[in-house]
């Protein structure tokens, strides 16, 4: 098995390599792609030392069998055809090509089988936040169908890649030692702060990322599913929370709720009000799974649901996901 990672040096692309090889993914040769900025550095998998090769269009990619790109949309579609030419699968971590209807998108926990049709050799790993959703969402949706989903998500700065998380550490040493404050990555000082805005806005009032959620959502699950979303910056470092509001065609017992998160699958329970136990991002940074807690009625609606979620972004909302795409299809004989 030859696997590439594009965008090696990146906070995704070093995830990557943590997570092929804490999941012991089969690895017999592994070529690692970056920009001119990144290029010549070398990393460490598996003992071995690897140098960042110079992404180019050559005939690098032959033979590989699976390329996980995450160096940005921009470089996704530039670069896709060269990728792609010698018959690798292109496991793609970018906006590039989520909603485009001959390439599918997935979450191996809701719907595995679509990677397995790809006409131009590319799969699309969903957004981070509707990734953690739609895997909750999925133990709900076999109990009744979901009509709608309110969302509030809080997410973390890691969501804006590894110099964010540096930044945020600074913003704090800055005000904490009364210097100036350091603006780079995010639009205000988030230290002690939280953003309301995540991506442009678009014409309708929402941002992308907002937009995300409701599109993404509708493809993975196969679904005519309304999600409202209200996407925030807030102060954690790593771990993405969000806080939903779902609307089923039939009423759905808290019992119920819980049997389906707690058999769910990628799913992990953790709701204990009484021990004042539920998901929090301090604690699950690094973890696998989605959590789950503060399952409730919704007072609102007696078809309503509310429950609270946290997923580690950098993992399950992407590395993760991407490398689990891979190995159904190693599962199903799909690839190599």
């Amino acid at each position: 098995m030859k696997v590439a990672i594009v965008g090696a040096s990146g906070a995704v692309g070093q995830e990557f390599l943590r997570v092929l090889d804490e999941r012991n993914f089969p690895v017999d040769d592994l070529l690692l792609f970056g920009s001119s900025r990144s290029a010549g550095q070398k990393y460490t998998f598996r003992g071995k030392q690897i140098e960042v090769k110079l992404l180019q269009h050559n005939d690098d990619f032959k033979g590989v069998d699976i390329a996980f790109t995450s160096a940005g949309a921009g470089t996704s579609k530039e670069f896709a055809q060269t990728i792609t030419k010698f018959g690798a699968v292109m496991i793609d971590n970018s906006s590039a090509f989520r909603m485009e209807e001959d390439i599918p998108l997935v979450v191996p926990e809701v719907n595995a089988e679509d990677a397995l049709t790809r006409p131009r050799g590319i799969i699309a790993n969903p957004n981070c936040t509707t990734i953690q959703m739609v895997v909750a969402l999925k133990a709900i949706e076999k109990l009744s169908h979901i009509k709608r989903v309110h969302v509030a998500t809080y997410q973390a700065a890691s969501g804006a890649g590894a110099a964010a998380m540096d930044e945020l550490y600074e913003q704090y040493r800055q005000v904490l030692a009364g210097e100036s404050v350091t603006v780079e990555k995010f639009a205000y000082q988030l230290a002690f702060n939280l953003i309301p805005q995540i991506d442009v806005f678009t014409d309708n009032g929402y941002t992308k990322e907002e937009m995300k959620m409701f599109n993404e959502t509708r493809k993975i699950m196969h679904s005519d599913i309304k999600v409202s979303a209200t996407c925030v910056r807030v102060p954690a470092l790593r771990s993405h929370s969000e806080s939903l509001w779902i609307e089923t065609e039939k009423p759905v017992s808290i019992e119920e709720a819980r049997d389906a998160f707690a058999n769910g699958d990628g799913l992990v329970l953790m709701d204990n009000p009484e021990k004042k136990e539920y998901p929090m991002p301090l604690f699950l940074a690094g973890k696998d799974p989605v959590y789950v807690g503060r399952i409730r009625k919704d007072l609102t609606d007696e078809n309503g649901l509310s429950f609270w979620i946290v997923g580690d972004q950098i993992k399950k909302g992407a590395a993760l996901n991407a490398v689990q795409i891979a190995e159904y299809l190693i599962k199903v004989k799909n690839v190599g």
